[in-house]
């Protein structure tokens, strides 16, 4: 018997909506693109020949449109992986569950998800305007760690290994480490983007390492994280919700990748307030490819 999804569970709306994203099944590609901040999608959606509906509610902006014959989805997040859990859920919702019965679809429905965004780069091959392709996301944010199967969804031997050479303090909580999906990794970075490893923070200044008036635990986690090499990849960047996507599609069943365009270099003390003039490159590349 299929699972019944009660009311408190799965809200939604007396439009037929869900209960975040006001968004209904049939608004929902199977191609998705995800941004953080609300005005990029209108930024992706410029490219497309044609768009079907536009939803906005809070931060969650949604617009479905065709480019070049595909249909897309894209859909903004806001910032951390607190947002991509209620985002990604949702989704999934949307795909795979009868919204009039709250039971689960017979079929499963897979979605192939992409999220651009910005980062600060950590190495030497990360300067300013460089495009990254996350391979495997090290979630500092803990998200994963509240579903059942995380182990099976990440990778654990690299994730101990970056607990010992870092000498993590189990006090921030247990990083896990997601990977992501292989075919659509090298589909979206082709020849031209740094692959590599992205560690998701939960929150831009002190685990960042960012250093204003609050004092940092532990002040050399930054170089520690630059110094880490396993499986011949290193620390490539800093960002905030790859790992909850990688994540959470894995353990869903769909396809997910992040890649980001650095906006800063950590290690040269660089950045580029002014990126939104040249993110554009990147949003053309996944539009492509995706």
């Amino acid at each position: 018997m299929s699972k019944y999804f009660a009311e408190s569970e799965l809200i939604i709306n007396e439009d037929g909506s869900v209960f975040h994203l006001h968004l209904k099944p049939e608004h929902l590609a199977d191609k998705v693109i995800l941004v953080g901040d609300p005005g990029r999608v209108a930024l992706v959606a410029s490219h497309f020949d044609s768009i079907e509906d536009e939803v906005e509610n809070r931060e969650f902006k949604t617009v479905t449109g065709t480019y070049n014959g595909k249909r897309i989805t894209v859909q903004s997040t806001g910032i951390g992986c607190d947002n991509i859990d209620i985002v990604l859920n949702e989704l999934d919702a949307l795909a795979n569950i009868d919204f009039k019965t709250r039971t689960e679809n017979p079929e499963h429905r897979e979605l192939t998800i992409v999220r651009i965004g910005t980062c600060g780069g950590l190495q030497p091959n990360t300067p300013i305007g460089t495009y990254v392709a996350s391979v495997k996301s090290i979630g500092f944010d803990g998200l994963l760690n509240f579903y059942a199967g995380r182990n099976e969804a990440c990778d654990l031997d690299f994730e101990k290994e970056f607990k010992k050479q870092v000498s993590w303090n189990p006090q921030i909580g247990n990083p896990y480490v997601s990977v992501a999906d292989k075919e659509l990794v090298d589909r979206i970075a082709g020849d031209d983007m740094v692959r590599g490893v992205t560690i998701a923070c939960g929150g831009f200044f002190g685990p960042q390492g960012r250093e204003l008036r609050l004092p940092l635990a532990d002040p050399t986690l930054n170089q520690k994280i630059e110094n880490f090499e396993y499986q011949n990849l290193r620390i490539c960047n800093f960002e905030m919700e790859s790992s909850a996507v990688a994540g959470l599609a894995k353990l869903m069943g769909h396809k997910a990748t992040t890649v980001c365009m650095v906006i800063a270099n950590r290690l040269a003390g660089e950045a580029n307030s002014s990126y939104k003039n040249t993110i554009d490159g990147l949003i053309e590349k996944v539009l492509v490819r995706i």
